[in-house]
């Protein structure tokens, strides 16, 4: 076990301190998506950044976050992913209140990143997918998995971001009002946040909203993840360049209710997961890319080097996290952004990797 994980194991108290240790993988394995130590793999869906889980069904959705990759929908059981929107005509119906675009997103084009699915009623349930193919936007999805077979979905509209503003994670509300966030601001960069410097905020559009605002006080270094309270009192987001998740009441956010500091790594997106929020990431300090993310030349580096991952619960009544599983760096699998845990076992998400990846947590 390396440094960065015994300190990883340390800072949560000792809970689930037990990790898969790599052995010599081949390039075999790395190509054609056959298993490693730690994972085996649902291959075949690009930079999948982020994940949702469609409740009492197998099924999982994938964020695609290069062009044309779209979004996935992956069979839990047969650990299949195929294109889900195509954009044929049976899945496309445009909705009043979602009036910013009149055409659905190029299938060639679409780039998703961060998703957030809010069932509206049994089996059925509306996705938000944040898309910068060819428009930055927050597309809307009505999902349908009524009758045990392959869920269907329609594309009925998008809020446009403002502009030059791109956005990262979204989340809603139950009375339809969306939030997502802004990593960097124009004006401003990834090197900026990595030093702690405020870049990105949170914005918000009600329905009768025409367009996003800034929601004063959510400026952050580096606004990432994005999760509402289950009782829509407010919302908790990551600040990446801090590893903190803070929280903000719905009401009043100038200033937040309180701030959790990730115990060594940097959580990418978070989601609920039961009672308590699921958050994944990177590890901060890895010996075998030469310690933290550095900047080279006034860059930061794009953090290529693999870099072992982390999982863990956050408690947001106690505001303490619970390590659900973390391992060392992978030869097939980089970029740890999102996780899900679906019976026993720990799906990854990545926005580096042209695959999911997969471990038992038994």
């Amino acid at each position: 076990m390396n440094r960065a994980l015994l300190l990883l194991c340390a800072a949560t108290m000792g809970s689930g301190c037990t990790t898969t240790s790599t052995s010599q993988a081949t390039a075999k394995a790395v190509d054609n998506c056959a298993p490693t130590a730690q994972f085996t793999f649902v291959c075949g869906a690009n930079k999948p950044e982020d994940l949702a889980h469609l409740p009492d069904t197998p099924w999982i959705i994938a964020s695609g976050f290069a062009t044309g990759a779209g979004i996935k929908l992956v069979d839990s059981r047969t650990r299949r992913a195929q294109p889900w929107f195509t954009a044929t005509p049976s899945q496309i119906a445009p909705d009043p209140r979602y009036p910013d675009c009149t055409t659905p997103p190029n299938p060639n084009l679409f780039t998703a990143r961060g998703v957030s699915l809010r069932m509206t009623g049994v089996g059925r349930g509306r996705l938000l997918v944040v898309n910068h193919g060819g428009r930055e936007a927050i597309e809307v999805f009505a999902i349908d998995a009524r009758g045990g077979g392959v869920p269907t979905l329609q594309w009925q509209g998008c809020l446009a971001m403002p502009d030059g503003h791109v956005a990262n994670a979204v989340a809603s509300y139950s009375d339809g009002t969306v939030i997502a966030t802004v990593l960097t601001r124009p004006g401003t960069s990834i090197t900026d946040f990595v030093l702690g410097r405020v870049t990105g905020g949170v914005y918000v559009r009600a329905p009768a909203d025409h367009a996003f605002r800034l929601l004063p006080g959510t400026e952050l270094p580096g606004n990432n993840g994005l999760e509402t309270a289950r009782d829509d009192s407010g919302f908790y987001v990551i600040a990446f360049g801090l590893r903190e998740v803070v929280a903000y009441a719905r009401q009043d956010t100038r200033q937040p209710l309180w701030r959790a500091q990730a115990p060594e790594f940097m959580p990418d997106n978070i989601h609920w997961d039961g009672d308590r929020l699921l958050l994944a990431g990177m590890v901060r300090d890895e010996p075998a890319c030469g310690g933290l993310r550095k900047i080279v030349n006034g860059v930061a580096d794009g953090m290529t080097c693999h870099r072992g991952y982390a999982v863990a619960q956050l408690d947001p009544a106690t505001r303490r996290f619970s390590l659900v599983a973390y391992g060392p760096p992978d030869p097939a699998f980089n970029g740890v952004s999102a996780a899900i845990i679906l019976d026993d076992d720990l799906w990854l998400g990545s926005y580096q990797a042209d695959r999911i990846a997969i471990r038992s947590l038994r």
